[in-house]
Order: C-alpha cells, then structure tokens, then sequence
C-alpha cells in the first residue's frame, strides 16, 4: 500500500461552476500513473466553495447547477451572519449542502470516472478566489 499527496492551487474565479477534470488529472498525473489500483480523495480548503461530480460535455448544466444552487440559497434571507458581504452566508450554505471533498476510484494510473462524468468545482462567491484542494492518492503502486 502506497500513498502520494500533491496540493494545487485552481486560478482564481468568479461565481459559476466549473469544469476542472483535466487541471485536476494534470496536477497528479506523474503520481497518479504509478497507481494501479487505488483511491482518489480530493479536499477543498475552503468553506464558500465546493466539489461535485456532474455531466462533462454539455455547459447548460454547470449553468443550471449555479442557478438551482442560487434558488436553494439566495442572498436575500436574512443572514445572520453578514460581516464579510451578502455573498458569504450563502455560499456557506452552498458548500454545506454540496461538499468539499471527492473520491475517486484509480484504475490502471487513470481516475476510474464514467463517461459522462467531469469534476467541477463550484465557487458560491461573487467575486474571484482562488481556490486551493489537497489530492490525497491511496493504492497499490503498479510494479512498472
């Protein structure tokens, strides 16, 4: 058993969710090739954003995702806590509901995703931040 840890820091953005598979792949691939079979667990490092699997091709659904998630928590409520915008709370609230943490399945050096399925990473706050995740790999090494 074998383990491997890297750390990336995504650009910053704005609201939206966003596809971010292939930075994801990138930011591990040298470690993750070695890995024949294994776990994948990716932790965000922050509590206004949050990760989630979802549809990898079509851009409506990232649309629609920011758009449910705007209606389960609007900016409106009366927050309590205010102290750092009208954006903050909710995006709490958001991440709350949608996680910051995946895991993954390793096959053959590769994240073992369906077809169809593409990592996001969903930012809950108006402005642009930079996001930063831990990638966590965990597995039996290949004997290449």
């Amino acid at each position: 058993m074998a383990w491997s840890q890297v750390t990336h820091t995504f650009p910053p953005r704005s609201k939206g969710s966003y596809l971010v598979t292939h930075e994801v792949e990138r930011a591990v691939e040298g470690e993750l090739r070695k890995y024949k079979i294994g776990m994948c667990n990716i932790f965000l490092q922050h509590t206004s954003a949050s990760l989630c699997l979802n549809e990898n091709v079509c851009r409506e659904v990232r649309e629609d995702l920011t758009m449910a998630l705007d209606h389960i928590a609007p900016e409106t409520l009366r927050y309590k806590h205010t102290d750092e915008g009208p954006d903050d709370m909710p995006g709490h609230v958001k991440s709350a509901v949608m996680g910051v943490s995946l895991d993954i399945p390793i096959r053959d050096g590769k994240l073992a995703l369906g077809t169809w399925q593409g990592i996001y990473l969903c930012e809950h706050r108006t402005y642009q931040h930079r996001r930063t995740v831990v990638i966590t790999i965990q597995g039996e090494k290949s004997g290449k």
